[in-house]
This record gives structure tokens, C-alpha cells and sequence, in this order.
């Protein structure tokens, strides 16, 4: 019972630093509304146009299969460094290879999916295509 009393105390405490931070800079700071505060931030700069700008859907996907390959990384590096000891302690290769064969095999389907949907093809600007066109007249 001992060992819940620390993990709770643990947990007020580190629910009640954040919380205890946040009552005390709003006390201590100060109210006065400035014209800079309600300005967005551009180092420094004199902005231009609104803080809302739309992004194309493709840096998403890119950010997206990103994730997903570096997951994989993650789960592959830690299965080569046991891969051998398995063998050696009496698994067999089907046991061992298998399970990361599969896991490969889905995200090479998931690479499939994404390329031929055009996840990971650039939108030309309308200037390049106008360029390229030009070229082929």
C-alpha cells in the first residue's frame, strides 16, 4: 500500500508544479494589453496578410509517411539485435523471421496504397507547368 501513496503523491505533485507555475505567473505578470500582443509574431517583422494560410494536404502525407518509416526503424533496429540471440537460445527461423517479414510486407502495401494514390508526388506550381509547356512549344 506504501508504493500507491508514493505514486500518488507523485502524481499530485507533478499535476500541481504546472498548475501551481500557471496561478502564480498570472498573478505576477502584468494586464496591461499592448498593441504587440495581439500582433502575430514574425521575427520581428511588420507581418503581411492573415495568420491563416492554407497548406497543401501533401506536406501532411509526407509528414505522415514519416511517422510510419521511422516507427518502423524503431521496431527494426531492436529485432536485429535479438534476432541472433534467438536463434542461438533455440528459435527456430520461421519463428523469427516471419513476425518482421510480415511487418515489412505491410508497409511495403502501405507504401504501394500511397504512391499509386500520389502521396508522395509533388503538385507543380502553375508557373512550372506554364515553363514546361513553354518548352515543349
Amino acid at each position: 500500500m506504501n508504493q500507491w501513496i508514493a505514486i500518488g503523491a507523485l502524481g499530485l505533485v507533478g499535476v500541481g508544479i504546472p498548475i501551481g507555475m500557471m496561478v502564480v505567473s498570472a498573478l505576477l505578470r502584468p494586464t496591461v494589453t499592448e498593441q504587440g500582443k495581439t500582433v502575430i509574431y514574425e521575427s520581428g517583422e511588420v507581418p503581411t496578410g492573415t495568420a491563416h494560410v492554407q497548406f497543401n494536404i501533401q506536406y501532411y502525407m509526407v509528414a505522415l509517411l514519416f511517422v510510419v518509416f521511422d516507427v518502423e526503424t524503431v521496431l527494426i533496429f531492436p529485432w536485429t539485435l535479438i534476432y541472433r540471440s534467438a536463434l542461438e537460445n533455440g528459435a527456430t527461423l520461421t519463428e523469427t523471421l516471419v513476425p518482421m517479414l510480415v511487418f515489412i510486407g505491410v508497409l511495403v502495401v502501405g507504401l504501394v496504397w500511397a504512391w499509386r494514390n500520389g502521396a508522395v508526388e509533388w503538385v507543380k506550381s502553375p508557373r512550372a507547368s506554364r515553363r514546361k509547356t513553354e518548352r515543349q512549344s
